[in-house]
């Protein structure tokens, strides 16, 4: 008999990925499906496409369904063994979404295990293009959305974050109030990962608390749709949502469609999906009181609490492994541009270099303080460099060791500061470390 094993799917913006692991958590088998690469016929750059507005940023959903297919075949003719699969969950691109024709759920039920999932579900989509996470062309529809409710703060009271113009109850109103017919043919709206678990379960999968946290929609506290949000979007809007769920809810057994045509088990179980940012903090395993940073282009903050305070920057959104707790969530854009930027200029290019000039100054750099945004940073909304020596007085430069430090120290600072004012706590224990 097979040993039992468990599949792991990333629907990211460039490409799908899948991973196998045992019950010791032993990686036994991986693979990817690149979107530019792999399915050239869709004409996307980095999975997307960015329209000449430049604030308009689509993938097509076809393209998902396909990669799906294809990851799939590649599986069966490796001869991977689909029946010792025991449960499948995934994560998706966070704050895309997916709209579902009237009709579409009794197509999906029905897939013919004859044909490739892409080709039943074609006419299955009333929206053929996604709105993604790079999208930024629903300013109107946030500022309608703050005032309707009160004001940014209030929004963030009760959704976790103030309007952003790539959430989906923004993406949603803009579909409503430019193609009104489009939205009344649309009987399900589901985020990438909603939409993941559905293509599996053969039935439209709920929104999980956490993802749905990044829509503008969902009062974190009660884990409902917010009515006086939903009314602000669209009409009927909350059935066309769904009921939100645990992110940890098994969601019911595969669908047919794959027992048939790859030999799964009709007992493997089905996982809700979450957004990419939740599934980071559950696969890095983050407990009550840690944080985690990625120091990547722009640099992401992510932490458990248990008593947020949500603010005008950065986001709250519900804990995928404790629904009971909260995660918090920051995004800094001057991130390793801005470093490498500094390297450059203050260490010829050089990261041993820039460590060592780092380590020969000490920790609070005499009282020598930089604010370095090279370009509109997201949090603070700020732009340039400012620095400041011991006696609190603005200067034009630093000596070239006192400038990477204060970059260093103020970009860590920063994290700091922000995360204590959505209710993040450094303990006396932390302090004396």
């Amino acid at each position: 008999m097979a040993a039992p094993c468990y599949l792991g799917w990333d629907f990211s913006t460039q490409q799908l990925k899948v991973m196998a692991i045992d019950e010791q958590l032993r990686v036994i088998y991986e693979d990817n499906v690149h979107f530019d690469k792999d399915l050239p016929e869709f004409k996307t750059q980095g999975g997307v496409y960015i329209h000449s507005d430049r604030l308009t940023v689509t993938s097509p959903v076809l393209m998902w369904v396909k990669a799906l297919d294809m990851i799939l075949e590649k599986m069966k003719s490796s001869g991977f063994n689909f029946s010792q699969v025991k449960a499948l969950s995934g994560a998706g691109q966070q704050h895309g979404s997916v709209y579902w024709k009237k009709g579409s759920t009794q197509i999906l039920k029905n897939a013919s295990s004859e044909l490739p999932l892409h080709q039943s579900l074609k006419a299955c989509f009333s929206v053929s293009n996604s709105p993604v996470w790079m999208d930024s062309s629903t300013a109107s529809q946030c500022g309608a959305l703050e005032k309707a409710v009160g004001g940014a703060q209030q929004l963030a009271s009760i959704t976790g974050s103030r309007a952003y113009e790539r959430f989906t109850g923004n993406q949603i109103a803009k579909i409503y109030s430019q193609n009104p017919e489009v939205y009344t043919q649309t009987e399900r709206i589901s985020l990438v990962s909603s939409f993941a678990a559905s293509l599996f379960l053969g039935a439209y999968a709920p929104i999980d608390y956490s993802d749905g946290s990044g829509m503008n929609l969902l009062q974190i506290w009660e884990k409902v749709w917010s009515v006086p949000c939903l009314d602000a979007c669209a009409p009927g809007l909350e059935v066309k949502l769904g009921c939100p769920v645990p992110s940890c809810s098994v969601l019911g057994p595969i669908s047919p469609y794959y027992s048939q045509r790859y030999g799964f088990s009709p007992g493997c179980k089905i996982v809700a999906f979450t957004g990419d940012n939740p599934a980071s903090l559950a696969g890095m395993r983050l407990q009550e009181g840690d944080i985690a940073i990625s120091l990547g282009t722009s640099d992401t903050l992510f932490l458990w609490i248990q008593e947020p305070t949500p603010a005008l920057e950065g986001h709250i959104l519900c804990n995928p492994v404790d629904s009971q707790a909260y995660m918090a969530l920051l995004c800094f854009k001057n991130g390793s541009l801005m470093r490498e930027r500094i390297r450059d200029d203050c260490a010829s290019g050089s990261w041993d270099n820039f460590s060592k000039a780092l380590s020969s100054t000490a920790a609070g750099n005499n009282g020598n303080l930089g604010f370095y945004f090279d370009v509109m940073e997201i949090t603070p909304e700020a732009v340039g460099i400012q620095r400041f020596n011991r006696d609190n007085q603005k200067v034009s430069d630093f000596p070239k060791e006192v400038e990477i430090r204060a970059l260093i120290e103020g970009q860590f600072m920063a994290k700091r500061i922000h995360a204590e004012k959505l209710g993040y706590k450094v303990s006396k224990y932390d302090e004396k470390l």
